[in-house]
């Protein structure tokens, strides 16, 4: 059975949110057009969100007020709770996703594996009770909340398959080095895209 990810693709995350990457609206859209374009192609369509509380610095996550971030550990107030950063971007529609995970809630948290449903189930249970063997993983960051869902889905015994026309990461250079980090940790890469 086989699964995919969709992490963080979140209005904060793409151009014009609070940590807005390159590419990241285009990656919104050309998901839906792959899910749509492929609708058994998945059993399980499973999307992360940051979901970080309004009133804390979640763990240290957030950079204290007048200091500025060190874009490493800490991060300015991005994807708070009920706000429009923090939803998904208008261009994914989430019809076409079955579970939905938010994560960081109070804490750092960049892997998919951190969060739970809305129920409270742990993914990691999602994934055993509906026998997924295979993940593919979409979405944003490349070289932080992807990277740490697919090495997260690797040490859970999965196999993974990053697809990188479906990823937006914060600088080239990083995001090269994810993707070869992953590679060698025996995720496959792919292209879908025309």
């Amino acid at each position: 059975m086989r699964a995919l990810f969709v992490i963080d693709v979140q209005n904060d995350f793409t151009e014009g949110g609070a940590l807005g990457v390159d590419g990241g609206a285009a990656v919104a859209e050309h998901i839906t057009e792959y899910l749509r374009a492929h609708p058994d192609r998945y059993d399980l369509v499973i999307a992360s969100r940051d979901w970080h509380d309004g009133d804390s610095d979640n763990g240290g996550h957030f950079a204290a007020d007048g200091v500025t971030p060190d874009f490493v550990e800490t991060w300015p107030r991005h994807c708070v709770a009920g706000t429009p950063g923090a939803q998904y971007h208008p261009a994914l529609d989430t019809s076409l996703i079955d579970v939905h995970v938010k994560k960081g809630q109070g804490v750092p948290a960049y892997s998919i594996f951190e969060g739970t449903t809305a129920s409270g189930e742990e993914l990691i249970d999602v994934l055993d009770s509906r026998e997924i063997t295979q993940v593919d993983v979409v979405g944003i960051a490349t070289d932080y909340c992807v990277l740490a869902s697919a090495r997260d889905a690797l040490d859970a015994g999965r196999e993974v398959t990053v697809l990188t026309d479906l990823v937006a990461g914060v600088a080239p250079e990083s995001s090269r080095a994810a993707l070869a980090e992953l590679e060698a940790a025996g995720a496959d890469l792919a292209t879908v895209l025309m």
